[in-house]
């Protein structure tokens, strides 16, 4: 049996022992099943995997952007591939939103709804300008990567890279232990995809076992509106980009990720699925290394189509909840926010709920408009995890055909089991 049905067959499976689970136990905290099936047993194993996969995303990181920038050799390549990179993950951040607040508009699911004036969401706070330029560069290489900083392993990554590739004959023992390097850090990603089954299944049946489905009744308009623009925003705008810009087929490029999105819902997770999707990005769809080493890991931290989705809907929601009028320069300035934030906050812990934050100021809406939102949060970031790693492999293929490195036969064969 194939990965993909095995992984399918998981979370269906996982999500129906979850809502068994669920009530079974009748939402008690206390009882049997809560204690040592969900807490116990499901949340051991998926916390396992999932900790596992992110073990490796650091080294897999490094490794990779500095072969692949090292084997692109031209520095002046390296700035080109830089700027086309950041500005599709700028272009599509700015359509998700655009489409979130116009589409929220129209459904409008915020009317009706009393706000509890009572509730508190307390949120970290954004980094200033100067800090988030100032973070992004490490003083130590080795503390950045022992804390799981992103952007400044790629900073660092692509620095050694350079000066590898510009050292001439004296960096070659260097260039074959990193490639010998890469070679077993690909082999130990494709040894823990096998067990990502199990992994899938006992995250779901964790979640579903203490959510439910009752969570969403409650805001059912919200979740909807949000559901259908990121679907608009992964199966329309997505595949538009594709063939419009490197006239490439979009069933071929779904086929191929499908495992990839699937482990990503489960997971919800851009960074624990990175080895996942690099691997499929490089080896199925034809994208070579030196661009899949570096748009991944970048599209993992920066780009937030699906959060840009959640914040748009979110805005209008709250607005209409509030009674607020919040006019089209509001939501023109909610856009421009949102983008550029995309980047801004790229690494901070609780992005999603910082950036949320800062839209909501800009807008002169209340913050405390969180609280009513917050409840069905996870599931929509497992829906929002796989429409960030569609944009990040579309945006990789289209990038790797503008540089002529691109292997088009490899990304229109058959999906291999």
């Amino acid at each position: 049996m194939s990965l993909t049905k095995r992984i399918l067959i998981a979370m269906v499976l996982g999500i129906l022992s979850g809502l068994g689970l669920n009530a079974l136990s009748g939402g008690a905290d206390n009882s049997w099943v809560q204690v040592f099936l969900v807490d116990g047993v499901f949340d051991a194993v998926g916390s396992i995997f999932i900790a596992s996969l992110k073990l490796l995303v650091v080294p897999l990181v490094f490794v990779s952007l500095v072969c692949g920038t090292s084997a692109l050799g031209n520095h002046a390549r390296m700035g080109s591939l830089a700027i086309k990179t950041i500005g599709l993950y700028l272009i599509t951040t700015a359509i998700a939103i655009s489409l979130a607040i116009t589409v929220a508009t129209l459904i409008a699911p915020g009317e009706g709804i009393e706000p509890d004036v009572t509730s508190v969401a307390i949120t970290p706070q954004a980094p200033s300008i100067k800090e988030t330029l100032v973070n992004i560069f490490p003083d130590n290489p080795v503390q950045a990567m022992a804390e799981g900083n992103m952007l400044q392993v790629i900073v660092f990554s692509v620095l050694l890279g350079i000066a590898i590739s510009r050292s001439g004959d004296s960096a070659r023992p260097m260039v074959e232990f990193f490639n010998n390097l890469n070679q077993v850090v690909m082999k130990m990603v494709l040894i823990l995809v096998h067990f990502a089954p199990y992994g899938v299944f006992c995250l779901l049946a964790k979640l579903f076992a203490g959510e439910g489905v009752g969570v969403i009744r409650n805001l059912a308009w919200y979740f909807g509106t949000v559901v259908v623009v990121l679907m608009v925003q992964c199966f329309i705008v997505y595949p538009g980009l594709l063939k419009l810009l490197a006239g490439l087929n979009p069933l071929h490029f779904f086929r191929k990720l499908f495992p990839v999105l699937l482990f990503g819902f489960s997971s919800a997770s851009s960074n624990a699925t990175l080895p996942f999707t690099l691997t499929t990005v490089r080896d199925k769809l034809g994208v070579d290394n030196k661009v899949a080493s570096f748009t991944l890991p970048l599209g993992a931290t920066v780009n937030m189509d699906g959060t840009s989705i959640m914040q748009g809907v979110a805005t209008v929601f709250i607005a209409q909840a509030y009674g607020i009028d919040v006019g089209i320069g509001g939501y023109l300035m909610v856009v421009l926010t949102a983008t550029l934030a995309s980047i801004g906050t790229a690494g901070v812990p609780g992005v999603g709920m910082i950036t949320l934050t800062m839209v909501l100021q800009q807008a002169g809406l209340p913050v405390e408009g969180i609280a009513m939102i917050i409840g069905v949060d996870r599931l929509l970031d497992m829906l929002r995890t796989s429409v960030n790693i569609t944009g990040d492999a579309t945006v990789s293929s289209v990038v790797a055909n503008s540089e002529s490195l691109l292997d088009r036969e490899k990304f229109a064969a058959p999906p291999s089991p």
